[in-house]
């Protein structure tokens, strides 16, 4: 399919159109998304269900990337698998997801809000610093693990973004025996070495070290809250250790 000399037939602006939907595209990230998959997302939703190479033509990516960018939608529960031959994918309802994401959001931040107002019932000062650029986020993380002695314990739907980044920095803490745990989403790759929990739904970035400080990341790593405050950094290690022994 020649997309392009479709939308003229059809009297659109190839152009205008395309930037549209980068643009679109890329408000998906904050939820974790890759360009790849936000792109086939948003092409499945204007298809409807169907096979990745027609999603690989229309979102304008290699057929092999689609294909695993669909699978990758549909283990974070923006697309349904169809079996069949060839397999296809039908989009999740784009206003069903959005409530599931609100939701979601709204869990996460509501358990934090749970954590700050029981410490404040015990007097404890809140001592959280708000960092801003991904840039500067990744480079906390990284300090987080290089001062690690004991434990790091992440979560995070970004971890490819991390682990491209950071690579040697895990392979230094685990050469000085720091026991660190990764929770991310199935089929991601995940630093070598690491103990490796999958699930499904992640949407905020989560790092503790050693139970004394802790870091809660936007989606897209733009900008975190970062805290050396012991009791509140061991309740959100507590509450990673549950999120990674429960069943999906």
């Amino acid at each position: 399919m020649d997309l392009k000399k479709l939308v003229q037939q059809l009297g659109g602006d190839f152009d205008a159109l395309t930037k549209e939907y980068l643009e679109i595209s890329s408000n998906l990230s904050p939820f974790g998304l890759s360009d790849y998959e936000s792109r086939a997302y948003i092409a499945l939703v204007a298809l409807g269900p169907n096979s990745a190479n027609l999603v690989a033509q229309v979102a304008q990516i290699p057929r092999t990337s689609a294909y695993k960018a669909l699978k990758r939608l549909a283990s974070k529960r923006f697309v349904i698998e169809q079996k069949g031959r060839p397999v296809s994918f039908a989009p999740v309802d784009p206003s069903q997801l959005a409530d599931t994401l609100a939701a979601k959001v709204k869990e996460s931040f509501g358990k934090i809000s749970r954590v700050k107002d029981l410490l404040s019932e015990r007097g404890v000062p809140q001592l959280v610093y708000t960092i801003m650029g991904k840039e500067r986020v990744l480079d906390k993380i990284g300090e987080m693990l290089d001062k690690s002695t004991h434990t790091l314990v992440m979560s995070s739907p970004s971890i490819s973004v991390i682990r491209h980044k950071l690579g040697k920095r895990f392979t230094n803490a685990m050469s000085r025996g720091v026991n660190v745990t990764v929770i991310t989403s199935p089929f991601v790759k995940a630093p070598q070495g690491v103990k490796v929990i999958r699930r499904k739904g992640l949407i905020a970035t989560d790092v503790i070290s050693d139970g004394k400080t802790a870091l809660l990341a936007a989606p897209d790593l733009s900008a975190c809250g970062y805290t050396d405050n012991e009791t509140l950094s061991r309740h959100l290690e507590d509450f990673l250790r549950i999120m990674g022994e429960r069943s999906d």
